[in-house]
């Protein structure tokens, strides 16, 4: 078979429980910082961090907290035996002498107690020489603080393109970061064992590069280091590349001491230490024909990277090949740069980019709809990829007929053009609330843009009595990725799900993985385990064609049984099998690997094929907004997503719900805000808790949520015909965005531009409807 077929009958494709579901409910799962209370002796580390957005530390004195009970050690810089250094850019300092932001840390302490490692941390002395610093990133473009490559993707000619437009729009839009709040904060737990390995376990979406970083921390190669991530509570990208410094510490203080160390951040230290969402900022001019066809887009979108460049790079990039969303633009020009701030290195989180991308284009269709005369849902129709057509980038848009097809459902399915008259009457009824209804698509490119990164691997164990061990390279973070490799697994070897149990993800086991992210997890292991299976099969069906009289490609494996083909009588139970395999001296391990075909990318010229596919969705949202304080509520959410043929409808499900949600929260709710003043506090955090950043709820959830994936989208080449399902579905969430923008407009005369902030939280959208509502010279008694 090849990659995509999978049999008539099998695990694949059940819709089952998430495989740690009941251990999650009963509390019985458990987490990094959940195991230290099995090791003696063991010690807690606590920063010490600084209270100025940028300076120097010019003295360092440690020996106060050494006299504060309990505390047995203090990390400095002093302490590193290799590289001081957390980064894979060689920018980021494990022990800075320069503090980069507001609550860096600059040192450690080592202690028998939490609390007496936070004493001792606040005993220690340090001498600050405050520098100046850069918050926003309107600063860093006056003062030209840039940092890392600055990208160009470019087609065709600009000028062309705004030579033949009919009309010519400009504008400026600034984007909101997000906090990841995760359940599970930052976490390390190590260890040394008798043979002087350094073993790590760790909260982390990348156990390999913690595992790399750890190495050139310590001064030893990463053979001497093992990290284990048993499962994590939420990573969202937020634990791709900022735990890595965190289990170096922890691996640090472990080698020093003897004696095992737990670094846990409360969420105020995880809140104000890690990186966010990068916000952005836009500044654009497009072009229109007299259809309301796009016929130029330029763009210069600039990056919060915040101190050091992490994934900042590689996010601009992604944002970039996601400007176009999916919409053919014949002539576009975008410029990407990543500010420079005094703030915590911002990173990846769900959709890497191709959010902020993405919502610039649809900032610009909802702003310009009106002023062309059109309706937001057919101009956004009209610029549709047509099947033949490329991205700016060079990619042929595969299946774009995909999308026409699943909008088209969408909007019977949601009786779209019912309710927009239902809407419409509504406004006209009621003067100091209206409501808006909206729908956008998505586009959404599935690959690491580094091409090398698209790869995996896995080892499967098939035991003397039938029974089945797993290991891949992908880590759990609550998005089901080890429910769908068991099922992959159970395919593929034609047994039960329960003969099949995976073992946690370790870098002994499965070398050189790549990160758990770019929404790559189940194609690029389940790729990997598949091999693995195959593998084993094939040698199983030798010593079953043997035994069965028959050719080894008619041999079949199903339920636990095998038998010749056409001849289901004629057969024996997989264990009976694998033991006469065994005496056989038939190997039955094997190691699975899989690299992603196909993908080429030229990282200068921003041009080359670097996503195995696209994956597409669309959403009609509703809400309903007051005009007296901007306060609204999500009415009604009607999903439909294309995951290909799902591995695991249940869990598809849940995560094209979750990204829903998880996306409204950025576009409408979560704002951070750091302090922007002249004062000593300048660069603090200011929504650094629950109390002061807002999430969604259940309160927030629409009152009617109808979630459909789409059927019949069988993608070839990729493991059993599956699509990725992690990041794409957050942004059918910009549907809620442009259903408030509706809304707010229908405060004001028609043919008007309503121009909404991100996050459209009721503050802003008190603004928007207001703005719109004078224009009709009407007041109300809130805005006296």
């Amino acid at each position: 078979m090849s990659l995509h077929e999978r049999p008539a009958s099998s695990p694949v494709g059940e819709a089952i429980p998430h495989e740690s579901a009941a251990l999650h409910v009963t509390g019985h799962a458990l987490y990094t910082d959940d195991l230290g209370v099995r090791l003696q002796n063991l010690l807690h580390a606590w920063p010490v961090q600084s209270p100025h957005a940028h300076a120097e530390v010019t003295a360092l004195d440690t020996a106060p907290a050494l006299a504060v009970p309990g505390v047995v050690r203090v990390l400095t810089a002093a302490d590193v035996p290799g590289v001081n250094d957390a980064g894979v850019k060689g920018d980021e300092p494990l022990f800075p002498q320069v503090a980069r932001y507001h609550g860096h840390a600059v040192c450690w302490v080592l202690a028998e107690s939490e609390e007496a490692a936070r004493v001792g941390a606040s005993a220690v002395r340090v001498t600050w020489t405050p520098l100046p610093s850069v918050v926003t990133v309107a600063e860093a473009i006056a003062a030209g603080a840039f940092q890392g490559a600055q990208s160009t993707l470019s087609r065709g000619d600009v000028a062309v393109g705004f030579a033949q437009a009919a009309h010519v729009l400009t504008g400026e839009f600034d984007i909101g970061g997000q906090e990841h709040f995760y359940l599970e904060t930052n976490a390390a737990l190590a260890h040394v064992d008798e043979a002087g390995q350094v073993f790590i376990q760790s909260s982390t979406q990348h156990p390999t590069e913690t595992q790399e970083i750890t190495a050139h921390v310590l001064g030893v190669p990463s053979s001497h280091v093992t990290v284990q991530c048993l499962r994590m509570g939420g990573g969202f990208g937020g634990k791709e590349m900022q735990p890595h410094g965190y289990a170096a510490i922890a691996a640090l203080g472990t080698t020093l001491t003897g004696r095992p160390v737990r670094l846990r951040l409360n969420r105020t230290q995880d809140l104000t230490m890690t990186g966010k969402r990068h916000p952005f900022h836009a500044v654009w001019k497009a072009g229109f024909d007299e259809n309301g066809r796009f016929t130029a887009l330029e763009v210069t979108l600039t990056s919060d990277g915040g101190w050091s460049l992490d994934l900042s790079e590689p996010v601009m990039a992604r944002a970039l090949c996601h400007i176009d969303n999916a919409y053919f633009i014949p002539h576009v020009l975008a410029h990407g740069r990543i500010a420079r701030t005094n703030k915590t290195s911002q990173t990846a989180f769900r959709g890497f980019g191709g959010p902020q991308g993405m919502l610039v284009v649809e900032d610009i269709l909802g702003r310009a709809a009106p002023r062309l005369g059109l309706d937001a849902h057919e101009l956004r129709a009209r610029n549709f990829y047509q099947p033949g057509e490329a991205t700016p980038y060079g990619q042929p848009v595969r299946h774009a007929e995909r999308l026409h097809d699943l909008w088209a459902q969408l909007l019977t399915r949601s009786d779209f053009h019912a309710r927009r008259a239902e809407v419409a009457a509504f406004n006209a009824a009621h003067p100091h609330t209206k409501r808006g209804l909206s729908v956008t698509p998505v586009k959404f490119g599935i690959s690491f843009n580094f091409t090398a990164y698209n790869q995996a691997g896995a080892l499967v164990h098939v035991y003397k009595d039938g029974s089945v061990l797993i290991n891949h390279g992908g880590t759990e973070m609550g998005q089901g990725l080890h429910t769908k490799m068991m099922q992959v697994a159970a395919t593929a070897l034609g047994v039960p799900l329960s003969s099949v149990r995976l073992a946690p993800t370790r870098t002994d086991k499965v070398p050189n993985t790549s990160a758990t992210a770019a929404s790559s997890g189940a194609d690029l292991n389940g790729g990997a385990v598949k091999d693995a299976c195959d593998q084993i099969r094939a040698r199983l069906s030798e010593v079953a064609a043997g035994t069965l009289g028959v050719h080894p490609d008619d041999v079949r494996f199903e339920a636990g049984r095998v038998c010749a083909l056409g001849h289901p009588e004629r057969g024996m139970a997989f264990a009976e099998l694998v033991h006469d395999a065994y005496h056989r001296r038939t190997p039955l391990w094997a190691a699975g690997f899989y690299r992603t075909p196909g993908l080429h990318w030229d990282r200068a010229a921003m041009q080359g094929e670097p996503f195995k596919y696209f994956s597409y969705g669309a959403a009609v949202t509703e809400v309903e907004v007051d005009g007296f304080t901007g306060a609204y509520r999500v009415r009604r959410a009607d999903v439909l997503h294309d995951v290909g043929d799902s591995l695991s409808p249940l869990i598809d499900l849940g995560q094209v719900e979750g990204g829903y949600v998880q996306g409204l929260g950025w576009l409408t709710l979560e704002e951070l805000r750091w302090d922007e003043s002249g004062g000593p506090n300048r660069g603090r955090l200011l929504t650094q808790s629950a109390s002061t950043y807002k999430l969604p709820s259940f309160s927030e959830l629409p009152e009617v949520f109808n979630v459909a994936l789409l059927e019949r989208a069988t993608e070839t080449g990729v493991v059993y015909g599956s699509k990725a399902v992690g990041e794409p579905p957050l942004m059918l969430a910009i549907s809620a965005r442009e259903a408030l923008r509706e809304a707010c407009a229908a405060f004001g005369p028609p043919g008007r531009e309503t121009v909404l902030r991100s996050p459209a939280t009721p503050e802003a959208v008190y603004w928007a409807l207001n703005t719109a509502r004078r224009a009709t010279g009407k007041q109300v008694a809130a805005d006296d």
